[in-house]
């Protein structure tokens, strides 16, 4: 039996590129209902044929809650209705948004 092209669409298992919503930030990587907080994210990413991976970034909207549990450096667990993946925070902007990046499979 063979499948055809509408069968199987390989944009529906694939990454996407962007990704803009709500997400839920864990600190807890070991318990994500312990410490999270709702956020507003701004993600992208692409496949990087250098190292074969792929590495997504993005900004978290200023959030005063996730502000005061989260440090520049520090490893998160980012999660999205698509899924989960851990990423690091990094500078915050003027707008104190901060930078988020990972490599790998994306939350989106």
């Amino acid at each position: 039996m063979s499948q055809s092209a509408d069968e199987y669409d390989v944009l529906e298992t694939a990454p996407g590129e962007e990704y803009a919503g709500w997400a839920v930030v864990s600190t807890d990587g070991d318990d994500p209902g312990a410490d999270s907080v709702v956020v507003e994210v701004s993600l992208r990413g692409h496949f990087e044929p250098l190292d074969g991976r792929f590495h997504w970034y993005g900004r978290i909207v200023a959030n005063e809650q996730l502000a005061e549990r989260v440090r520049s450096g520090e490893t998160v667990v980012l999660t999205t209705k698509r899924g989960s993946a851990a990423g690091r925070v990094s500078d915050v902007d003027p707008w104190g948004r901060f930078r988020i990046a990972g490599q790998g499979r994306p939350p989106f």
